[in-house]
């Protein structure tokens, strides 16, 4: 005779709860053992590598002093950079990238910081960031990030700017001739730990001068286009060759450090940025408001992420760089507490926008690069407005225009430029431009690139002008810039001592 029994379903599902919980335990146990005992790593190493392959490598390759126009992907109708050229077509190109100040240090600190000039401190060249600054290696650090920089450093203190100094490029802008540029140094820092997420800057010297790099005989004098805003001199027409030459002999390192990212393995899993940083040292371009001086170039590629062989007119500023790593990096950018200026443009990178912006902005401090001569500038990318706070003052920039310390002339070509302006009307307007300069400037940039045709006197644009000057009034305010009392001797001083004198709001 055989028991009849009887079947309880929610007895049985009780039982199947304790059971299936019991097994989970014991299965945890196990894989915990065989882990610490080094038996089981492969599956948690392979989920360590998928947690870093979301999150992109960051190579940024930086010009010096190149004015974007000058390159080929701009417009220019001079230098041969196919590195760039074949960068672009597998990457983005942004038609509209500005900084805020068209000097080296001041540029590089907004770009590190993720903050206007005045918030992090350095709004003069040759000064230093707040001491309490926080940069690219404290961003991304708590992601994971180890943050080197190879090549020109120029920004201070250290303890703001704590980069691996990665060895291989001249540190060194003004050695003659720049120092030939090893390659492993970045091959080690790229490879060096294959699960661990990388950001590396490389800051190359060329084009700043002296112009001594390259082969300048590929340019040949006669057969250049000057741009608009250069004199024509046989002297301007030889350094322009000169500088052409290193534009080129950059353009050759950008394709050696593409060929050592490609030989790693981590080609596809790396965001590159390329800059050009401010415009060259010819008159008009690097220490000033002017677009040559402010606009950028600036492409990204990321393969498959960031759209390939497209152009965006998106408007971005240096400021927005640091966010926009911040975020891929798995950060929040928008965290009031960091304090940044700057925000993320990772849409854009993704294809998925092709706005940022409405404005960017720029300032100039004249100190200590010559006597005060402070500037403003705001633009959306089609009009630029342009406040020169003390226009009554000859503009005066001692590298462009003085001597060094054996008599010998920094830039020979400005003494053709003065010496031929008396009968040469088109280049005694430059030089007049140059030196003298109104109360306010507008110009149309889209229709007048090099902003020849100052329209602020025009009654027809007296709207776009207000437009620009009130918005102009309105950052100046919410950074807390005094204008004509930050550029002054003390006031750089007290920068370099950590004890700066304005601050934002």
């Amino acid at each position: 005779m055989i028991d009849r029994i009887t079947f309880d379903p929610l007895t049985a599902m009780r039982h199947s709860i304790r059971f299936a919980a019991s097994l989970t335990a014991r299965l945890r146990a196990v894989l915990a053992a065989l882990a610490a005992g080094g038996l089981f790593c492969g599956p948690i190493l392979a989920a360590q590598r998928a947690d870093t392959a979301a999150r992109p490598n960051f190579l940024i390759v930086l010009a010096d002093d190149c004015t974007h126009n000058d390159l080929p992907l701009y417009g220019g109708q001079n230098a041969r950079t196919p590195n760039l050229d074949a960068l672009a077509r597998q990457g983005l190109t942004f038609n509209r990238a500005y900084l805020c100040m068209s000097m080296c240090q001041p540029c590089r600190a907004e770009l590190y910081t993720g903050q206007y000039p005045l918030r992090n401190g350095c709004a003069w060249n040759h000064s230093a960031s707040r001491p309490a600054t926080r940069s690219l290696p404290h961003q991304l650090g708590p992601f994971g990030y180890r943050t080197g920089l190879a090549g020109k450093v120029h920004v201070l203190p250290k303890d703001v700017f704590p980069f691996e100094v990665v060895p291989g490029f001249d540190t060194s802008c003004t050695r003659n001739p720049t120092q030939p540029h090893q390659l492993d140094g970045i091959r080690e820092f790229i490879s060096r730990k294959p699960d661990e997420p990388f950001c590396l800057v490389i800051a190359l010297v060329e084009p700043h001068v002296p112009w001594v790099m390259g082969d300048a005989s590929q340019y040949p004098r006669k057969a250049l286009k000057l741009p608009p805003n250069i004199a024509d001199t046989p002297r301007t027409r030889q350094d322009y060759a000169s500088y052409l030459a290193e534009i080129t002999y950059m353009d050759a390192q950008v394709g050696e450090i593409l060929s050592v990212l490609r030989a790693s393995g981590k080609e596809d899993e790396t965001l590159v940025l390329f800059s050009s940083e401010q415009g060259s040292q010819f008159p008009g371009n690097k220490w000033t408001n002017w677009d040559t001086g402010l606009h950028t170039a600036l492409v990204a590629r990321w393969a498959g992420r960031v759209p390939a062989g497209v152009r965006t007119d998106a408007l971005v500023q240096y400021a927005d760089v640091l966010p926009t790593l911040l975020e891929l990096a798995g950060g929040n950018p928008a965290d009031p507490k960091l304090a940044l200026d700057g925000t993320s443009f990772a849409a854009v990178l993704r294809g998925q926008t092709q706005t940022h912006r409405t404005f960017v902005y720029g300032a100039h401090n004249n100190i200590p690069e010559g006597p005060a001569y402070p500037v403003r500038t705001v633009t959306d990318g089609q009009w630029r407005y342009i406040r020169n706070l003390t226009p009554d003052e000859l503009y005066i920039e001692k590298h462009l225009m003085g001597i060094q310390g054996d008599g010998a002339l920094n830039n020979p070509y400005w003494a053709t430029w003065i010496g031929t302006a008396w009968d040469t009307p088109d280049t005694y307007r430059l030089v007049k431009r140059y030196l003298l300069r109104p109360a306010e400037e507008l110009y149309h940039t889209a229709a007048d690139p090099y902003e020849m045709n100052n329209l602020a006197a025009d009654p027809d644009h007296a709207d776009i002008k207000a437009r620009l000057s009130a918005e102009l009034d309105r950052w100046l305010a919410q950074q807390g810039d005094p204008g004509v009392p930050q550029d002054t001797h003390e006031a750089h001083q007290a920068a370099q001592r950590g004890a700066h004198r304005y601050a934002p709001k």
